[in-house]
Order: C-alpha cells, then sequence, then structure tokens
C-alpha cells in the first residue's frame, strides 16, 4: 500500500508540474540509429515513463549521440540519450560543435558502451595504421562511433582520405563486410553488438586491441576510458580484448521542469531491473552509478533525487 501510495503520489506531482498548456505534457525524445541498442532501450524508458505519469506522452525519434545534444541544445528536443565524450565536447564547445552548449543537463548514466573495430580474421589486419588504403565503413556522420572512427586515425597519423570510407547504418555496414566492401566496421554500442554478432555469424572475424591508442585519445577527449570485451562475447573470441570506453547517459534540455527531470530520474533507478532486460550492462544500476561525474552538469531536479540518496553532484 505504502509503494501504491508513492506510486500515486509521484505521478500526481509530476500531473502539477506539466499542467498548463496542452503541449507541455507532450516530451520530445530522440533515442539512437536504426539496428542500435538505443531505439529499443528508449521505447522501454518512454513506456516507464508514460505509465508513471498520466497524461504525459513521450515522442520517441531516431538520432545519434552528438545530434542528440545539439537538437537539445536548439530547442528540436527536450530529452536525448548521448555519449559522455560528444556532452562534454558540447558543454566546452569544442569541435564538433561550434559554441558551448549551455542548455544541456546531465540526468543520468546507464552503462558504458564500447567502441569496437571489427576485421576478418584472415585480412591481415593487426592495427590502425594497417587500414591504410583499404576500405572501411562506419557510422553515419554526426554519430559518435563516427567521431571515435576519424580520432582513431588521427591518433595514428591518418584522414579518411588515407583510406576507402563508408558512412552507413549498422546493416550496410554488415553488407560491406561480407560483400568484402569494407575490411574492417568501428561501431560503438554495448556488447555484444548484434551487427558484429550477426557478421560473426557468416565469416571469422577479430576485433582489434585498441589499448595503446588511449594515451593519445585522451588527449583528444579525457572522458576516454579503456573497457574490456570478455572473450566468449563473439563466436571464436578466444581472448579479453580492450577497447575505448565511454558512457552512454540520459540528457535533458535545462529548462525542463525541475520536477519532471527529478521524477523521471526516479523512474530509472526504480526500473533498474527491468531496463536490463533490454541492454544487461544496466543490471546493478545504482543512484550512486547514475550519479557519476562525467563533466557534465546535472540538472537540478536530477541533483535533488541524487541529494535525497545522500550524493551530491555538480549542477549549473
Amino acid at each position: 500500500m505504502k509503494r501504491q501510495f508513492s506510486t500515486y503520489a509521484l505521478a500526481g506531482a509530476l500531473a502539477l508540474a506539466l499542467a498548463g498548456p496542452a503541449a507541455a505534457a507532450e516530451l520530445r525524445f530522440m533515442t539512437g540509429p536504426q539496428g542500435g541498442s538505443w531505439i529499443p532501450i528508449g521505447g522501454q524508458l518512454k513506456d516507464l515513463w508514460e505509465k508513471a505519469i498520466p497524461g504525459l506522452t513521450v515522442v520517441q525519434s531516431p538520432g545519434a549521440g552528438i545530434a542528440n545534444v545539439r537538437g537539445i541544445e536548439e530547442a528540436k528536443t527536450d530529452i536525448g540519450i548521448g555519449n559522455s565524450i560528444s556532452t562534454v565536447d558540447a558543454v566546452a564547445g569544442r569541435a564538433p560543435f561550434n559554441k558551448p552548449h549551455a542548455n544541456v543537463c546531465n540526468i543520468a548514466t546507464l552503462y558504458p558502451q564500447y567502441y569496437q573495430l571489427v576485421v576478418p580474421a584472415d585480412a591481415g589486419i593487426n592495427g590502425i595504421k594497417d587500414l591504410k588504403g583499404k576500405g572501411i565503413t562506419t557510422q553515419v556522420r554526426g554519430n559518435t562511433g563516427e567521431m571515435i572512427t576519424s580520432q582513431l586515425l588521427k591518433v595514428h597519423g591518418l584522414t579518411y582520405n588515407d583510406v576507402k570510407a563508408s558512412f552507413v547504418s549498422y546493416t550496410d555496414s554488415v553488407s560491406q563486410m561480407k560483400d568484402g566492401h569494407a575490411v574492417a566496421f568501428g561501431l560503438g554500442t554495448t556488447i555484444p553488438a548484434g551487427a558484429i554478432t550477426d557478421l560473426a555469424a557468416g565469416r571469422d572475424i577479430k576485433l582489434l586491441d585498441l589499448s595503446g591508442s588511449l594515451a593519445d585519445m585522451r588527449k583528444l577527449n579525457p572522458g576516454y576510458t579503456l573497457v574490456t570485451v570478455p572473450k566468449g562475447t563473439y563466436p571464436k573470441q578466444d581472448k579479453d580484448v580492450q577497447v575505448i570506453g565511454y558512457a552512454t547517459h540520459i540528457v535533458a534540455s535545462c529548462k525542463l521542469p525541475a520536477e519532471t527531470a527529478y521524477t523521471m530520474t526516479k523512474i530509472i533507478a526504480q526500473n533498474a531491473v527491468q531496463l536490463a532486460a533490454v541492454v544487461k550492462d544496466i543490471a546493478g544500476l545504482t543512484p550512486k552509478r547514475m550519479a557519476e561525474d562525467i563533466g557534465v552538469p546535472f540538472h537540478p531536479g536530477a541533483a535533488r533525487f541524487y541529494k535525497e540518496a545522500g550524493i551530491t553532484v555538480m549542477t549549473n
């Protein structure tokens, strides 16, 4: 009964916060590219928020890490899924962003992301420099995975002019790898990546170890880390592989009502088990993990939730 009362009280508080013009009860939510993990996790969040908040409609649309942050700054969306490294660049006004983005606030870190560079096992490619003159495929421009691909080439003295680059969807990238038009596929997503699993079903593949690139990558963005893809993640992967890591998080307009941000943050914390059914790396999500300092100020509403959990976070 206490839990039921708490849920009703929470919903009622948000309903009051959203009261006013009809449009105030509609929130726009940009997620990710087709074939990635952000669309299903975005759909789950949409369902949770709408079920908990009477009268709320969340309009979900595709997006990408860089595009979502720009969308919030330009008032084209209210909420988005972001990558920590891209959002840090946006707040600072570093390329590919043309100015500091002051209207972007952090809500919660959800899980780690893995930048994976996969090649055919028999292609003789053991490092980034081996890609010179060869066909590579990565995500569409404006996507964080594409940006990381560009930066990896850069720290090894290469540019897109030194390779035959293609900027397409996961599905098209897999097709290009299968038909031999590309010998490397770079993407930033969770593990196991469905696209890589699909590719591995038709031919032997290997992930490139990227640990030697970390120091130079951190000079470009201090938010990069090393994360491990455990052996057995993909067919015939017989050893752990270290790759470039960063965090997936929820961002929102700093103009979003504080009560709305508070409630949405609380709903994420209360439904970690359900969210982990979509992205397993969310398993064990706690307020402390959600409040990880990634260099992006938190929304005051989210900060209120964390304060109640005994955690102090940075706000604007």
